[in-house]
């Protein structure tokens, strides 16, 4: 009893966070918000957000692709996610001549729903507390390397034991390894498309209005889990049946109204709430600085191949998508830290901490003991971080690189193979073989890629151990990143498809030729001195800060007994709550809580071709066929803003009403507001909802795929013709 006491204490210790702020674990909701979200208009009970006893929501909703929410539709296991949640699988499912990308695509019929390889959907069974286990002798360890190693073992030993129990799932750790939980789950391999709207509207605005408010985009996806005849996970079989879920969302379509109740549930995937102000110095003055300068030269050259032509636009759509969308994220968390005063924030608050402490000269002594020692740390950790950033975002930012230091792993693991030794021979092949010779690279491209990328790199990189053999190279051709590029291109086997298909047929017998090549020696040698001076160097010192962020937190609850400490998001099952309001991203200006299909052609109007629409929906919006689906202003509602404390791994996340009733689906977050992953700040931060009526008008009137509806259980507005 005392461990589960104190394991609570480490969330009820409070509550003068608001409503809006925080990412709660749904097994606490009862003792820790059930009555606040009442107070803010919620009308249901804890058990029927989460129980392990009966069916709950909590069983309606699904990791997505492991990095993504979705939320069950219908008894028939259709799911609603973020178009670009299914991105990569509507790309793999597409060619030039069937680009279900460009043109969209909804199946006519369960026949015509498309198998999606490799995609899976997880749903959370139970959390169950397993300090002891896990934490037990740890804790006898000061070294935070045999305490890590330790926890380690047991959690592999926890995880085994379920295992051979036939249970499926993970321990993983909260509080920077203070208290841990065995998250079982139930995973899904069948997964099928059944509708996505074409690229231009599930993609409206592009990257000139990703992280943006005000939004007009269809961000949303289709898909079917299937099970076989016991209603049971099984990989893709033509005899498997649609999953006949034990929860389904029921959608209101009535629309919503600023101050109404909101909540989203889904799985967060990462957020560093509580930095010491050192780490929020580094994080402003280096690491986002450095990392956007280099994803913006990156951008540039891939957007300039896209346009031109189709093939390029297709081959390198997902991948463009994923480099832009940090580099946005980082910018608009750059400003949004400097414009709220992040950093003069964090300062105060360490001030406040050690006045607190005052009575307690050891807590005291404590604390300044621990601040200074994050000073440190990150004194130190700085030059390896910008190391690790060069050599991650610039040279692995190259395929062509990126790839030879693949074939390097495999070739090592192939040795480990053939002398009998453990391996990982056979995953990394299947990993890396199928992506030879470049199904999604234009060497053309990528050599404009490795010009500028060396380039920036050799500007940039601080002279030393890790660099002693790069840097020799690099002098070998008079200092000039473009003479060794042309020459690492030119030379490689890698640019040579008929040659390089020879070798990775007969990879086994091959792959001296391989290993001797100019480029892959180039990354074979690079990435073992970076191991050896940058990347083992900063493992240690980041053990050293997790340590001292353990340190740190335990002094926080200790200081602060009035306030809810929410365990930062670690794309584990979470609810967020607050409410539908708009905001003032600047002096003089007020952004409305919701947009409409007039916005939309409004950006068309401006030529801008992010803002490309299909003549069809020109046609539909001009004869206002809004029907049931119009808000009660006439007009159709896109999208809306909430004040829910969301990130990344909240994009398709269902968003419900004060009833548990699915009234949009999460995409984004306003640009002023992404430093909430840092520093919350309730003036500005908003997620970023689509409208459900605009996704059930783009199936029914749009896509003409109405039946789809008649799987769901739907709320119309009264008096509307169904």
């Amino acid at each position: 009893m005392k461990h589960i006491f104190l394991t609570l204490s480490l969330f009820i210790l409070t509550t003068c966070i608001r409503a809006d702020e925080g990412m709660w674990l749904p097994q606490f909701l009862k003792a820790l918000n059930i009555e606040d979200m009442k107070r803010n208009g919620f009308k249901l009970t804890a058990e029927q957000l989460y129980s392990i006893n009966r069916i709950s929501m909590k069983d309606g909703v699904a990791l997505f692709g492991g990095g993504c929410t979705a939320e069950v539709i219908s008894k028939n296991g259709l799911l609603l996610t973020n178009h670009h949640c299914g991105y990569g699988a509507i790309s793999a499912l597409s060619t030039v001549d069937k680009n279900h990308l460009k043109q969209g695509f909804f199946a006519k019929s369960p026949a015509d729903e498309l198998p999606c390889k490799g995609l899976s959907v997880s749903f959370v069974k139970s959390i169950v507390d397993v300090s002891l286990i896990i934490l037990n002798q740890a804790e006898a360890f000061t070294s935070e390397q045999q305490r890590d190693s330790v926890i380690k073992t047991h959690m592999a030993a926890y995880e085994a034991q379920k295992k051979t129990e036939g249970k499926q799932g993970f321990v993983r750790g909260f509080y920077y390894g203070r208290v841990f939980y065995w998250i079982e789950t139930q995973t899904f391999t069948d997964i099928r498309l059944v509708g996505a709207p074409p690229e231009d509207i599930g993609k409206f605005g592009g990257e000139t209005d990703n992280w943006v408010w005000p939004r007009h985009n269809a961000d949303f996806s289709l898909f079917r889990i299937y099970a076989n005849t016991q209603n049971a996970p099984s990989d893709y079989n033509s005899s498997n049946i649609p999953y006949r879920a034990p929860y389904h969302f029921t959608i209101n379509a009535t629309g919503v109204k600023e101050g109404d109740f909101t909540m989203v549930y889904g799985f967060p995937g990462r957020t560093q709430e509580y930095l010491p102000s050192a780490a929020v110095a580094f994080i402003m003055n280096q690491q986002d600085p450095l990392r956007v300068e280099i994803r913006k030269k990156r951008l540039e050259i891939i957007e300039s191949a896209m346009q031109q032509n189709d093939t390029l636009k297709l081959m390198y759509a997902n991948k463009h998508a994923g480099i832009a969308n940090a580099y946005k994220k980082w910018s608009g968390e750059l400003v949004g830290l400097k414009e709220t005063f992040a950093l003069q924030k964090k300062q105060t608050f360490e001030t406040e901490l050690i006045q607190r402490l005052e009575p307690k000269i050891d807590l005291k002594t404590n604390a300044y003991s621990i601040l200074n020692a994050f000073v440190d740390a990150y004194k130190q950790y700085a030059p390896l971080s910008k190391d690790q950033d060069l050599f991650q975002e610039c040279i692995l930012g190259v395929d062509l690189f990126r790839l030879a230091l693949d074939l390097h792993r495999l070739a090592i693991e192939l040795q480990k193979k053939k002398a009998g030794l453990p391996n990982q021979y056979q995953d990394l092949s299947q990993r890396i073989i199928p992506q030879l010779p470049y199904k999604n690279v234009n060497l053309k491209t990528d050599h404009e890629l490795g010009k500028s990328m060396l380039t920036f790199y050799f500007n940039n990189r601080t002279s030393g151990p890790a660099t002693v053999y790069a840097d020799s190279l690099y002098k070998a051709f008079n200092s000039n990143a473009e003479f060794l590029n042309f020459y690492l291109f030119q030379r490689s086997i890698l640019t040579q498809t008929t040659a390089l298909k020879a070798c990775i047929s007969d990879f086994e017998n091959q792959w001296n030729a391989l290993y001797k090549d100019p480029l892959i020696q180039f990354m074979a040698r690079l990435f073992s001195d970076y191991q050896t001076h940058v990347f083992m160097p900063s493992a240690v010192i980041e053990k050293s800060i997790a340590q001292l962020q353990r340190q740190y937190m335990s002094l926080l609850l200790t200081a602060f007994p009035e306030r809810k400490f929410y365990p930062d998001a670690n794309s584990t099952l979470r609810i967020a709550y607050g409410k539908v309001e708009g905001y003032t991203p600047k002096d003089g200006i007020f952004m409305n809580y919701f947009t409409t299909l007039d916005g939309l052609i409004e950006k068309h109007a401006t030529g801008v071709m992010d803002f490309n629409i299909p003549e069809r929906l020109k046609t539909l919006y001009t004869s206002s066929k809004f029907n049931k689906y119009a808000a009660t202003d006439g007009k159709l509602h896109t999208a809306f803003i909430a004040s829910n404390h969301t990130t990344g791994g909240n994009s398709g996340s269902p968003v419900l009403n004060a009833k548990g009733e699915l009234i949009g689906t999460n995409f984004d977050r306003n640009w002023e507001g992404t430093m909430s992953d840092i520093s919350y700040d309730v003036k500005r931060c908003r997620n970023i909802v689509l409208d459900i009526r605009f996704t059930l008008w783009l199936i029914d009137v749009y896509a003409d795929a109405g039946y789809l509806l008649k799987d769901m259980d739907i709320i119309w507005p009264k008096n509307s013709k169904r």
